[in-house]
This record gives C-alpha cells, sequence and structure tokens, in this order.
C-alpha cells in the first residue's frame, strides 16, 4: 500500500514536497508515478521515475518546476514542486508500475499502475 503526504496550502510561487512511502512490497523493483485529480476533472500524469531515479519524464505542464526523486533505502518516493500555480490545486497520488510491464509510452496512463493510496491535498492560492 502506497501512502502519499506532505500536501497543503501555499501561495502561487511557493514550494512543496511531498512524499509518498510503500509497505508491502519490494519498493526498488517499481517504477513509481505521480498523478493529480483536479475537483470535476479526469486524473492526470504528473512525473514518474525508474527503479534507480536515473530516468525521469515529466508532463509538460510541471516541466522545470517539479521533480521528482527516490529513496529506495526509505521506500520513499518524492515530488519537489517549486514555482507552484493556482492550476497545481488537485490531490495528488502516487501510485506504482507493475513489474514487466512495458513502461515507456505506457507511463502517462493511470490505469497502467497499482497500489493507489490516499492521496494528499495541495491548494495553491493566489
Amino acid at each position: 500500500q502506497l501512502q502519499a503526504f506532505g500536501g497543503g496550502l501555499v501561495q502561487t510561487g511557493g514550494s512543496l514536497r511531498l512524499s509518498c512511502s510503500a509497505s508491502g512490497r519490494t519498493f526498488s523493483n517499481y517504477r513509481m508515478g505521480w498523478f493529480r485529480q483536479a475537483p470535476g476533472k479526469q486524473r492526470e500524469f504528473v512525473a514518474t521515475t525508474n527503479w534507480s531515479g536515473g530516468t525521469t519524464y515529466y508532463a509538460d505542464s510541471v516541466k522545470g518546476r517539479f521533480t521528482i526523486s527516490r529513496d529506495n533505502a526509505k521506500n520513499t518516493v518524492y515530488l519537489q514542486m517549486d514555482s507552484l500555480k493556482p492550476e497545481d490545486t488537485a490531490v495528488y497520488y502516487c501510485a506504482a508500475y507493475p513489474v514487466g510491464s512495458t513502461w515507456y509510452n505506457e507511463y502517462p496512463k493511470w490505469t497502467r499502475y497499482n497500489g493507489w493510496g490516499q492521496g494528499t491535498l495541495v491548494t495553491v492560492s493566489s
């Protein structure tokens, strides 16, 4: 099970760091992803990382502002969010990409991931 935390209220231009801790699985085996869902909108891809953190991909809307990283020793993946905008307001979720599944070109699809846990709310005020 995955648990995201670290959300909160921040002003435009501010920063937050989200964390996602994993239990019950060999964390280092999994590619990990961050997604978000704003009220009335579909869940959308934010960022993903491979097992080591050496390969990462981002949605165009967050590229250059957000950074995904992981610490396999702590079974934790992070999302550093800088230069936040009101349109970043959403519930943020982390999830795991199944081992052995094709990742490239599939990673933005939230339906490919599992282990969804409770998200964390990020609110950016203007």
